[in-house]
């Protein structure tokens, strides 16, 4: 039955993890979709500052050489593999959390403690993304085992401020 619809579709026995195999293998994921986000923020921060003056030639010739100078070695597409699967999870973890707390009669107003949770995860994915990459031949995985000691300088840390704080 669902070949019969695939082919109805104009699939032809093709899946979406089908067709996302193939846009891998073309490379869109690795290169077409950061070189899109790097050049649109490029561009769009120095058309909103207006820093090299409303000129729209300069300011896209600038984000497209930007955009290709970025993707000229591995080193953001590897970055962007990383990251945004974190980045996902962490999402999730944060709308799990917003339900909690909604049910929990927090309702969303609390900006702190969406400020917190939000660090956390934030912390999180961006240590378990650069645990992920290789740098000059080795792995950044001692950031993961140093762990314990980021947490305890970030406690204290905390600490101060909220100790400069309600002085």
């Amino acid at each position: 039955m669902a070949i019969v619809f695939y082919q109805y579709a104009g699939f032809y026995g093709y899946s979406i993890g089908d067709v996302l195999n193939t846009w891998a293998d073309m490379g869109v994921f690795a290169y077409a979709l950061p070189f899109l986000m790097i050049f649109a923020l490029v561009y769009g921060i120095l058309t909103k500052t207006k820093i090299l003056g409303e000129n729209t030639g300069v300011n896209s010739t600038i984000a497209l050489a930007f955009g290709l100078l970025a993707l000229q070695f591995d080193y953001v597409s590897g970055f962007y593999a990383s990251i945004f699967p974190y980045a996902g999870m962490g999402l999730a973890v944060l709308l799990i959390a917003m339900i909690f707390l909604g049910l929990s009669g927090g309702g969303g107003t609390e900006n702190k403690i969406w400020l917190g949770i939000g660090v956390v995860i934030g912390l999180i994915i961006l240590i378990s993304s650069v645990s992920d990459m290789f740098w000059l031949g080795g792995t950044a995985s001692g950031l993961v085992s140093a762990m314990p000691a980021l947490l305890a300088i970030g406690i204290i840390v905390g600490l101060m401020f909220w100790v400069m704080k309600s002085s």
